[in-house]
């Protein structure tokens, strides 16, 4: 019918193409239909961040082939072919002897960290990336596998964009198909423009959580913290903030305490609300009941919601290596 508005479907193989996870993919297939682009990829950070676990990342990693190869027929095709195509023009005029080093460098890196050297190659050059390599081989493990899981999802995100805008073509020509007037290229804009729904929209998407989430992860184990106690509180005083090193003239008020579950993740810390009240909130883990004897007996968290991320959601995980530390014994 003119006139009747055509719901985009995306299935699994989509959302894998996109991401090259596939509890990813389910969940977001199990969280559809989104009114538009943005709604999609407020979704899918969630559920990337807090919903998928490790294993999950490290499958979408694999799914890549690395920073400067050619796909391999071992791996997901579509999924190689769209990363070929994202490092093409950082590498379209790169010499053999550059590519030799940067081979080098996966190399060291892969054997280092167990997996793959992930970044958005999204205008990129082939030097830039290698520099960005060389500095993150620094990086803790641990502290580097969080970078890549954020590097995976600006990927996800610019191929969530491609995926949604042809869609929004397909839709839009079957439309002009069926009716009798056609559409002037400024036409086409406005209806492609409908679809993603670009105009920032945050506000009026529904949490499905509290504002406030955290997970603890056992690095000593590889595994997650269960039963560790969580409290948060927010700072309630006269002046902005407490300082490092004072005060600063105000209390820290309680607002929920929870425990994490076998997945590491905490209970609801907080109602769920759509808009969090900006201020300093603290975030603390009873360390020394989960671990009687560790290095920290407890570790808290301090962070500043401003105004104009009310409507953004904060997770706080903690990665925790109990037996990790050692002290200097002097004679």
């Amino acid at each position: 019918m003119i006139g009747e508005k055509r719901e985009m479907e995306i299935g699994e193989d989509e959302w894998k193409v996109c991401c090259g996870s596939s509890d990813f993919a389910k969940l977001m297939v199990d969280s559809a239909p989104f009114e538009s682009l943005e709604a999609a990829i407020y979704t899918a950070r969630d559920i990337w961040f807090n919903l998928v676990n490790v294993t999950a990342w490290l499958e979408a990693f694999s799914a890549h082939p690395q920073i400067g190869d050619t796909p391999s027929s071992s791996i997901n095709s579509d999924f190689a072919r769209r990363s070929k195509a994202e490092q093409s023009t950082a590498f379209a005029s790169t010499s053999s002897s550059a590519l030799k080093e940067l081979a080098d460098w996966n190399v060291r890196y892969k054997k280092k960290f167990g997996f793959i050297f992930i970044i958005c190659a999204s205008g990129k050059t082939h030097a830039e990336m290698l520099a960005a390599l060389k500095e993150r081989y620094e990086n803790r493990p641990i502290v580097e596998l969080e970078i890549a899981a954020t590097e995976q999802m600006k990927i996800t995100e610019l191929r969530m964009a491609k995926l949604f805008s042809d869609k929004a073509r397909v839709v839009s020509e079957a439309d002009s198909s069926s009716s009798p007037i056609s559409t002037t290229p400024q036409d086409r804009l406005r209806i492609i423009g409908g679809h993603l729904n670009v105009a920032a929209k945050s506000k009026a998407i529904k949490r499905s959580r509290p504002p406030i989430t955290t997970h603890v992860l056992d690095v000593s184990r590889g595994a997650p913290a269960a039963g560790v106690e969580v409290h948060l509180e927010v700072w309630s005083g006269t002046t902005n903030g407490p300082s490092f090193g004072h005060g600063g003239g105000g209390v820290w008020s309680s607002v929920g305490t929870s425990a994490t579950d076998k997945d590491g993740r905490s209970g609801p810390l907080m109602d769920l609300v759509e808009a969090l009240n900006p201020g300093t909130y603290r975030i603390s883990f009873n360390t020394a009941k989960y671990c009687p004897g560790c290095f920290f007996p407890y570790v808290s968290i301090v962070f500043r919601v401003t105004e104009s991320q009310k409507f953004e959601h904060f997770h706080v995980p903690l990665l925790l290596a109990p037996f990790s530390f050692s002290t200097y014994r002097g004679s």
